[in-house]
């Protein structure tokens, strides 16, 4: 919703005060499709080639999650330590080999069916049952064990961060392109000089509207929408942060209560629940 707000005023604002300026809004609307053509169809083609398949479709398909609102709350982060808080005393009370199934066969299992919001999360459930199964097996220690979930938190953040730093490269092309298109503009109306100036004048403005277009495209549209997924990629990284700090809390020998509240800590301030809030909702749970 916001990112439609922030789009409408965007170009509400620009569009607007050029009418309001008394700016020929039909100047603008002749010259549009020609000029985002050029430069779309440019920047389309630059952006295939700089980038593998891989990230394109990455890209593509990272674009309409910027339209819905993050999904990671205060509430979810609740349902995911409580989820933990769970899991890790049934560890504590009954033995480590007590939650094998559960690491095995998640979808089976009682704990995570039990907060649909994380424990159907395909990353969350499976960075969780990896490293219980690793606590299972007993064949790690917690260091060796962080130091691999720092590995796989560097590798999630670099893909995360692949669509980001294309559409970031793409932003920076799309004045240039519009440059280009606006000296092809000029180039055309080189070749028109003999024109009267009433139609020169109408070309020139044509041109520069590839200068404005391309300006606007980049600063206004793609470079706003890679800085909101690097945002959303950022919040994805904190998730598995908290399971991490929360589940070699335990391995150190930390009780559930405890352990959960080293991953609260990792939070983000305004997602993070208090510690009376947290407390309350696992004993809601309970």
């Amino acid at each position: 919703m916001f990112v439609i707000i922030g789009y409408l005023l965007t170009f509400g604002c620009v569009f607007g005060v050029f009418v309001a300026h008394g700016g020929q809004i039909g100047v603008l609307l002749e010259a549009l499709p020609f000029e985002m053509i050029t430069i779309g169809g440019a920047a389309l083609g630059s952006f295939l080639v700089t980038n593998q398949l891989k990230v394109v479709k990455a890209t593509f398909a990272s674009i309409p999650k910027v339209l819905k609102g993050s999904k990671y709350t205060k509430a979810r982060y609740m349902e995911l330590m409580t989820m933990l808080y769970e899991i890790l005393q049934k560890a504590r009370k009954e033995g480590l080999m007590a939650i094998e199934k559960d690491v095995e066969s998640p979808q089976e299992s009682e704990i995570f069916n039990k907060f649909p919001a994380v424990g159907t999360d395909h990353h969350v459930v499976e960075f969780t049952t990896d490293y219980l199964r690793m606590m299972v097996s007993g064949n790690l220690n917690a260091h060796e064990i962080e130091a691999l979930m720092d590995s796989e938190i560097e590798t999630h953040h670099q893909e995360a961060n692949a669509p980001i730093a294309a559409l970031t490269r793409l932003a920076g092309a799309l004045p240039a392109f519009g440059i280009v298109a606006a000296v092809l503009g000029v180039v055309n109306t080189m070749g028109s000089v003999g024109q009267p100036p009433s139609v020169l004048g109408a070309m020139i403005a044509s041109a520069l509207v590839g200068t404005f277009l391309g300006i606007l495209l980049a600063y206004g549209v793609v470079e706003p929408l890679a800085g909101l997924l690097e945002q959303k990629a950022e919040d994805a990284a904190k998730e598995m942060e908290c399971i991490k700090t929360t589940l070699l809390a335990s391995m150190q020998g930390y009780n559930p209560s405890t352990a959960i509240e080293f991953g609260r800590k990792v939070l983000f301030s305004a997602d993070r629940p208090s510690f009376t809030e947290l407390e309350s909702h696992v004993r809601g749970k309970k």
